[in-house]
């Protein structure tokens, strides 16, 4: 705890905790006061668990999250994009493989070659038996980023960056590590993949695994103060993390300025003859998707034809 005056969670636990049936919503104001307590390390570690858990079985409602997003915004210092180049995509990375090989490093050097600047973020570890992304970054010669000023840099000099939330954020990062303690996954797990840390325009991707979290981030992006221009690309996440699936064409919808869209209806089935995928581990990863850059090696059709929609939502010229 710091030395910041304690934070009693007591009368706000009485109404999210309550059970899945029993628990109700706070409003925006009282859910941006309690995050804003938690990311400043207000609030006692058993008050902290229960809050966390709570949500864990109650869940969050469009207005919490807003608010929940709201309070991580607040933590860090927004950065500023390149000039002369369209808005930066952002590629919230915190899951890594397990089964698949994480390919969101070549979605990102995919989008990169094409003049996009692309941030990704998310932890240096991905929990047990995971490749993070970091590393296969770190196999490919992209060094993670130190701090905001760092990525800023990069983005400007080959438009890719790596910034482990660590750097942008110790608060949510703190936040994020509660996972060790609880052994499940937290609020700040969901708000991560939200965050739009850029003071202009920024196009999310927002992947989701539960079913019930697509019609919760659909109805937050239907407001338009959720969604501004050019807005969020919301898709099934592969093994958590923001790239299509290279076996399969999953569903993609767009929210910009709370307008809908449905770029790509998900496909039965394999996207024809299944690609060969390297093993998971993180230098295999990384020699498959230099022969992917080089050539050698197609692009999978699901992740060609997402850059292809990402192109478009951005308005980039082909």
């Amino acid at each position: 705890m710091t030395s910041a005056a304690p934070f009693a969670c007591a009368p706000l636990l009485k109404t999210i905790a309550r059970g899945a049936k029993g628990a109700r919503p706070l409003s925006a104001d009282e859910t941006r006061t309690l995050f804003d307590a938690i990311l400043a390390d207000r609030v006692a570690p058993a008050e902290l668990g229960g809050v966390l858990i709570a949500y864990r079985i109650k869940g969050e409602t469009p207005v919490e999250l807003r608010a929940m997003l709201d309070a991580a915004h607040a933590t860090f210092t927004p950065l500023t994009a390149p000039e002369n180049a369209p808005p930066p995509v952002l590629l919230p990375s915190y899951n890594g493989a397990r089964k698949q090989p994480n390919l969101t490093p070549l979605l990102a050097l995919l989008l990169a070659r094409e003049g996009i600047p692309v941030l990704v973020h998310g932890q240096h570890h991905s929990g047990a038996n995971r490749v993070g992304t970091q590393a296969i970054f770190a196999a490919l010669g992209h060094d993670a980023c130190r701090s905001g000023a760092e990525a800023e840099a990069a983005l400007r000099a080959r438009r890719v960056a790596y910034l482990p939330i660590a750097a942008l954020s110790p608060s949510l990062e703190r936040l994020l590590e509660m996972r060790a303690a609880l052994g499940v996954r937290n609020s700040g797990h969901t708000v991560v993949k939200l965050l739009q840390p850029f003071a202009g325009p920024a196009l999310r991707l927002v992947n989701y695994t539960h079913p019930e979290y697509k019609e919760t981030l659909g109805e937050m992006f239907a407001n338009a103060a959720n969604s501004p221009a050019p807005g969020v690309l919301l898709a099934r996440g592969t093994e958590g993390e923001p790239v299509a699936d290279a076996r399969r064409q999953g569903a993609i919808d767009g929210f910009s300025d709370g307008a809908h869209r449905v770029w790509q209806d998900a496909e039965e089935g394999a996207s024809g003859a299944p690609p060969a995928l390297p093993s998971a581990d993180a230098e295999s990863t990384a020699r498959w998707i230099e022969a992917v850059l080089a050539g050698d090696v197609t692009i999978p059709a699901p992740i060609a034809r997402q850059v292809e929609v990402i192109r478009q939502a951005l308005g980039v010229a082909k």
